[in-house]
């Protein structure tokens, strides 16, 4: 397949209401949430008054991932104080942090019974601290409730708070994630509240503690694949070890429209560059997410 590499301009949020809506290709086909596994996890989820990325975001693998015993639980609330511009979860004013939702998280991760587990969390720019004491704590008692199981922790920037990002790498995850999320030049819509480089800053502080360092990006939002492997070797240049690729999909009319559909072809392409560059493992296909098969990139 040949890449057409072209600067593509990105629309904002609403201006596609009159363009004919454009076909989900095949390849895009997510499995329909159910079964007993989803009842049983999304009941559980419930009772321990617990939020997943799962639901939050919109994740076309829910359905796979809860039907497989998984999921990615999100902390410190529902509501983030970013307003990014690709994101379903909703954006305000955030209540107190909820000091009794480690232990939830940690007595839902027993009950489940996972080897795995993946925390993530909405973005707390009032605090000094962004929650950092929070994902200390879940990881805490994860490890005093389920010895032997692997903890990735997928955190916001801390909006460069080294003292926040050591709170949480002193609580020894296995797996330290940070998204990139987009190309730099994309930063200003896509990510409006965030700085590239100071997100580069953060993963390359983690691996100087020599910890495994993860980071993730979606396509089709208005990059190119020239600017795709430049912030794929950007990424190798602070010795990222893991990358995660999937198509961006627009949750609601409200938010950026989906520039493209990238082909299979094009997700092959860059998993096998990330293989020279150096990456210890890329996920890249059209339904891949973050924390999707995140036990197995360990």
């Amino acid at each position: 397949m040949t890449f057409i590499i072209q600067e593509t301009p990105i629309h904002q949020a609403n201006t596609t209401a009159e363009e004919p809506k454009r076909r989900r290709p095949e390849w895009l086909k997510a499995r329909v949430p159910g079964g007993e596994q989803y009842s049983k996890i999304k009941n559980l989820v419930g009772q321990q008054r617990l939020h997943t990325v799962c639901e939050e975001a919109r994740c076309p693998n829910m359905g796979e991932c809860w039907s497989a015993g998984t999921a990615t639980f999100m902390i410190l609330g529902d509501t983030c104080t970013r307003s990014c511009g690709f994101c379903a979860v909703k954006t305000g004013r955030p209540g107190i942090l909820d000091w009794d939702e480690p232990r939830r998280v940690a007595d839902a991760v027993k009950q489940m019974g996972l080897r795995h587990t993946v925390i993530t969390s909405v973005n707390r720019d009032e605090r000094k601290d962004g929650g950092a004491p929070i994902f200390a704590e879940t990881i805490r008692l994860i490890r005093e409730e389920v010895p032997g199981c692997k903890i990735e922790v997928l955190i916001p920037d801390f909006k460069g708070s080294e003292e926040a990002l050591t709170i949480v790498l002193d609580a020894q995850p296995d797996v330290l994630n940070h998204n990139v999320e987009t190309v730099p030049r994309l930063y200003r819509i896509v990510r409006p509240q965030a700085k590239y480089k100071q997100s580069l800053e953060l993963l390359r502080r983690a691996k100087k503690r020599n910890f495994l360092t993860k980071s993730g990006i979606m396509v089709g939002i208005g990059e190119n694949p020239n600017e795709v492997l430049e912030l794929m070797q950007d990424l190798r240049d602070v010795e990222c070890d893991i990358l995660t690729i999937g198509q961006y999909l627009q949750p609601t009319k409200n938010h950026l429209p989906i520039e493209r559909y990238v082909h299979p072809d094009e997700f092959t392409m860059y998993r096998e560059k990330g293989r020279g560059m150096g990456f210890k493992h890329v996920e890249s296909g059209p339904l891949v997410r973050s924390s999707y098969h995140a036990e197995k990139h360990v």
